[in-house]
């Protein structure tokens, strides 16, 4: 199993194509239906942060996402729009409370979580 997890800032001008380019992933994601993995993504409070988190569980190891084209449109969409790099941080979970689990839900179930503001 590998975890990444990236964040990044987008230009403010740019921060709602981004959104648009992370919806098309997930419908993408939820049509085709690719199985082993998890991926959760997030835009933070000040309108232009973003956070993907994305679990590979696949025999293979290798990520489903590079096979779909919104996951492509959305990488070269997004890079226009970037204003600095996308440091990629592989990790490992620590530990989750019982209510993290219980409460976060779809975070945690297959292609489940839909850009959301925290």
């Amino acid at each position: 199993m590998k975890r990444v997890m990236v964040r990044y800032k987008v230009k403010a001008d740019r921060a709602g194509d981004n959104q648009r380019y992370i919806e098309k992933v997930f419908e993408e994601l939820h049509a085709s239906g690719p199985e082993g993995l998890r991926y959760a993504s997030f835009k933070l409070d000040d309108g232009v942060s973003f956070v993907h988190i994305a679990s590979i569980e696949t025999d293979d190891g290798q990520n489903p996402l590079s096979n779909t084209a919104a996951f492509k449109a959305f990488q070269e969409g997004s890079m226009r729009g970037a204003a600095g790099s996308r440091p990629v941080a592989r990790h490992r979970l620590v530990s989750l409370s019982r209510a993290m689990i219980q409460s976060a839900g779809s975070m945690f179930l297959p292609f489940s979580s839909v850009l959301q503001e925290l």
